[in-house]
């Protein structure tokens, strides 16, 4: 199970990567009618939301900039934002090495269970590093679709 989860991490992952080598910097901080976020918050926010749940949950220390969670976290706007916030090849970076570090930090400690239960919701529930992380992968396919329909909406204004 861990070769293939972390098989399904790279290559999800790597979709993401690949959208990101895609769109146009012009087009990336257009919020559309619709939309409370841009297309840079959301690359952004997948990161912070995976490093939360690969890392934080186990009462880790993120290993992304701080600045990430500022900008990018659960309830933060690009309306709020200042002139400092990170460049896409920033995300594209912390997006690249992450993937790896979660590799090296969590082998052999999928079955791990958290110190606590993380609730989602009032649905969802995880108890494991195995379970933060396929949650994980939901939440950056969640994105990488919102991307795509923010993408696709500016196009067509365009």
């Amino acid at each position: 199970m861990e070769k293939d989860l972390f098989h399904t991490i790279v290559t999800v992952r790597g979709l993401t990567e690949n959208l990101l080598n895609q769109i146009p910097e012009q087009i990336v901080d257009i919020i559309p009618d619709g939309f409370n976020n841009n297309i840079r918050w959301n690359f952004g926010h997948i990161a912070v939301i995976q490093e939360k749940l690969a890392f934080e949950a186990l009462g880790e220390e993120l290993g992304l900039p701080y600045e990430f969670v500022t900008y990018f976290a659960a309830g933060t706007s690009p309306n709020n934002w200042d002139k400092s916030v990170p460049s896409l090849d920033d995300i594209h970076s912390v997006l690249t090495e992450q993937k790896s570090r979660i590799q090296s930090k969590l082998k052999g400690r999928l079955n791990e269970a958290l110190p606590s239960t993380l609730r989602i919701n009032r649905l969802i529930s995880l108890t494991t590093v195995a379970q933060t992380l396929q949650f994980s992968l939901f939440h950056e396919g969640m994105h990488i679709e919102t991307i795509k329909n923010i993408q696709r909406l500016i196009k067509l204004k365009v």
